[in-house]
């Protein structure tokens, strides 16, 4: 049977619905199973791809895998019948836009980039395309490119992407060892007390009825709970811009540092205790939302403002900063904690 070595460009004739197998490349070792076959199988939908690999229908080296099976070189992979349009594997549709973001650092290894707000990091969930997506398509000679982490759509700041297969898995490594620093600037309601220096309460992720994603905080006795924890350092009280009523609530400026990098951490720690941020959608004051819009805002004010990493190759410490966006810094007195 025809064996496939799939990397970055090579052509998929996956209009032929038949067994099929592949084998996975140096680039592609340590990689999750599911990963692997959501870029390789790019087009698929996630619900497929979970669906064949629960019902052993995805074979590595003839056994039945998990989502989470962890790649090595060398390894087989037999996919089910799978039909999908023939298309070249790593070529973005025609309709996603090509587009650069500022780039905070580059080298051969890794792009570090300073991604708006309203931009999802990938597509999916009714969203046609995000920032790899736009990357891809702004550089189609690039062998590869790969989201290291994520970032909320509304939230804006520092992203990384990966250039090599081994740089990503270095780089999440750091992640999932939690060695990384990261730190982001939040506007919440209320004056924040000063003895309030740690949030370590944890998270039960959970979907609604639509299937869109939520987090609530639970308890250690809930098994499907993450123990997340938050430092938090007060930058300065915030007043709004003229036209605010006099007895519009008290701002106070965060910088948040996450020690755990659980799904939308920072916004429901916290809603949590009493100061949700300003602009969230999500878990936010929705009546001082409307307040802040009038008055200009019109954002959730989350930024992810400073990354402290090792380099995957040299290990030099690399401090990345993006600059608070204008919508932000101009808000209000904001500009003067800069």
């Amino acid at each position: 049977m025809a064996c496939d070595v799939l990397g970055a460009g090579r052509r998929l004739p996956m209009s032929n619905a038949a067994v099929r197998h592949l084998t996975v490349d140096a680039e592609s070792a340590d990689q999750r199973l599911d990963n692997f076959l959501l870029r390789e199988l790019k087009g698929a939908p996630k619900t497929l791809i979970y669906r064949i690999i629960r019902s052993g229908e995805v074979r590595v080296n003839k056994a039945r895998a998990r989502a989470d099976t962890r790649l090595q070189a060398g390894d087989d992979v037999r996919l089910p019948p799978v039909r999908l349009p023939e298309r070249v594997i790593g070529a973005a549709p025609a309709a996603v836009p090509a587009r650069e973001f500022p780039v905070l650092y580059e080298d051969d290894w890794l792009l570090a980039i300073d991604k708006p707000a309203g931009v999802a990091v990938h597509g999916g969930s009714g969203v046609s395309s995000g920032v790899i997506e736009q990357l891809r398509r702004a550089r189609p000679g690039a062998a590869l490119l790969e989201l290291v982490h994520r970032l909320d759509r509304e939230t804006s700041g520092v992203l990384l992407v990966a250039k090599r297969r081994s740089a990503l898995k270095r780089l999440q490594d750091q992640f999932r060892e939690r060695s990384t620093g990261k730190t982001y600037l939040a506007l919440v309601r209320g004056e924040w007390p000063a003895a309030r220096k740690v949030i370590d309460v944890p998270l039960h992720k959970y979907l609604l009825p639509d299937g869109e994603r939520r987090v609530r905080v639970t308890d250690a006795r809930d098994p499907l709970g993450q123990r997340s924890i938050s430092l938090v350092r007060v930058l300065g009280d915030v007043h709004p811009p003229p036209g605010a009523a006099a007895d519009a609530p008290r701002m106070t400026l965060l910088a948040v540092t996450i020690k755990t990098g659980r799904t939308h951490q920072i916004r429901v720690h916290l809603a949590h205790v009493g100061h949700p941020i300003a602009g969230d959608d999500k878990y936010g004051d929705f009546e001082w939302n409307r307040l802040l819009a009038r008055l200009g805002l019109k954002r959730m004010f989350l930024h992810a403002w400073r990354l402290t990493i090792r380099h995957p190759v040299t290990e030099q410490e690399l401090r990345l900063h993006a600059p608070l966006p204008p919508e932000l810094a101009d808000w209000g007195d904001v500009r003067r904690f800069f």
